[in-house]
């Protein structure tokens, strides 16, 4: 492993492992302080489910790849390895809410993770999953199963008054930010998603003389500022290069404001999971027209080498 490559996966672990900690805190403290309004069961479900999953997926990979799984090695090899199912059980677990159903929940964290496995695009010498988990999740359990919803805003505050309110969200965009500038280096995204969204508030305002602080409202919860630091930067299914963040941030944008348009409800969910997708239709195209390039040189070569032979 190069240099480059050994301090990349280590910052991703280092990000991973903090943003770890801090749902399972928000978590904790939502279902004693903050007023979540689902069950104690379904995080708990939700994490062992994700972990069930992950684990399978990884000792079946392993078997037909005949490499040792990625989990063995000790307890910090599981841990570390571990770490992504946990944010994505915890993270499905907090956002969905199904009532006192739980196989919802656990549908939910099973197309999540399994997209990992399944949609994955040339990237260099390996392949990348570019959807992102938890929200692919949150979007098939949101269309396939209508009566499902999202969490309501108001649960991540509904216990707190005056300044511990505003303190919450304080502390989360204090987190957020830390983790987004230092570990996973998405400031560009993110500016470009919060411009953009209140640049398409200002344009459906402009267009159907609706008051500009409904558009804008959503940014003032604290949903949005989790999805805004802890959904939408997905290391992994988000741009590396600055033009790209700022290109996916706006693209996220500019969907979800189409969608309000249209009156379609969890627009948020929606537009980054459509994003993701023309994304990874972009990555196979490059990746498909990479290789046809590398095969016309691989025949012209040869044909050269050929005609000069004696």
């Amino acid at each position: 492993m190069s240099t480059v490559e050994s301090w990349a996966r280590s910052s991703r672990l280092a990000g991973l492992r903090r943003f770890a900690v801090a749902i399972t805190i928000l978590n904790v403290l939502g279902h004693t302080v903050l007023g979540f309004e689902q069950s104690w069961l379904q995080p708990v479900v939700g994490v062992a489910t994700a972990y069930a999953i992950e684990i399978l997926l990884e000792a079946v990979d392993a078997w037909a790849c005949h490499r040792a799984p990625r989990f063995l090695g000790g307890p910090g090899e599981l841990v570390d390895f571990l770490l992504s199912a946990h944010i994505t059980g915890l993270a499905v677990a907090m956002l969905l809410y199904a009532n006192d159903q739980l196989l919802p929940l656990m549908f939910a964290v099973a197309v999540a993770l399994g997209s990992k496995w399944l949609f994955r695009v040339p990237m260099g010498n390996s392949t990348r999953h570019f959807l992102n988990p938890s929200n692919l999740g949150i979007t098939a359990t949101l269309l396939l199963f209508p009566w499902v919803s999202i969490a309501p805003p108001y649960h991540f505050t509904e216990n707190l008054q005056g300044i511990v309110d505003w303190g919450l969200v304080g502390l989360i965009l204090i987190s957020g930010t830390m983790l987004n500038l230092r570990f996973t280096h998405k400031g560009p995204l993110i500016a470009a998603w919060v411009g953009g969204f209140v640049l398409q508030a200002l344009v459906r305002s402009l267009m159907f003389h609706t008051p500009l602080t409904a558009g804008v409202a959503p940014i003032t919860g604290v949903a949005f500022v989790l999805f805004t630091f802890y959904m939408v930067t997905d290391p992994a299914t988000t741009p590396s290069a600055a033009r790209g963040q700022v290109a996916f941030g706006a693209s996220v944008a500019a969907i979800y404001g189409v969608l309000m348009t249209v009156h379609v409800a969890f627009g948020l969910f929606y537009a980054l999971t459509i994003v993701c997708m023309l994304r990874g239709l972009r990555l196979y195209a490059e990746s498909f027209a990479g290789r046809r390039v590398v095969a016309r040189r691989v025949v012209q070569t040869r044909a050269t080498a050929g005609r000069s032979a004696p």
